[in-house]
This record gives C-alpha cells, structure tokens and sequence, in this order.
C-alpha cells in the first residue's frame, strides 16, 4: 500500500504536459498544450509541443497563462502556493 502511494505521489509531482486537438480560428487543426501546475513549467509546454510534431517542428499560435514569478517573490528559490496556468497552442508546420 505504501508503495503505491509513494508510486502515484511521485506522478502526481513529476506531471506530463497534455496535448489536445483544437480548431484554430482559421478553420485548421492544431493542438491545444496544457502544462498547467507547480511541478510544470513553460519548457513542459514546448517540450510536449516539439514531441508532438517531430517531423517539421510546429508554429506557435498564442499562449495564456500565469507569467513566471520574479526570483525576488520567491520563498527559497521555490513559488509556493501560486497555482500557475499555462496553455500552448500550437499548429505543426
């Protein structure tokens, strides 16, 4: 039992990032990436971005979210407490 939890609490910290297929405002597909969450980071996003569209690379369209937090703001080098929101969205070239 505590293997297990100590198994979903080490997922639960690490994070992936999710892609999911969106309609742009021009009418094409491209994909909606959400690495939203305090063990996340932009990187995630792009790293998710770059990994769904290995062959050419991908075009940023827009993205939303909690600006990073300035050094000073933090306690012990670590943004505690702030739920930070990140959203990519990108079209593979």
């Amino acid at each position: 039992m505590n293997k297990t939890l100590a198994a979903i609490a080490l997922l639960a910290l690490g994070g992936c990032a999710t892609a999911t297929q969106t309609h742009l405002p021009d009418g094409q597909q491209g994909l909606s990436i959400d690495c939203s969450g305090e063990a996340m980071s932009w990187d995630k996003c792009y790293e998710k971005a770059q990994a769904s569209c290995p062959v050419k690379g991908y075009n940023v369209i827009a993205s939303k979210g909690t600006p990073p937090v300035r050094e000073d703001d933090k306690t012990l080098g670590v943004d505690v407490g702030n739920y930070n929101t990140r959203t990519l969205t990108v079209m593979c070239k």
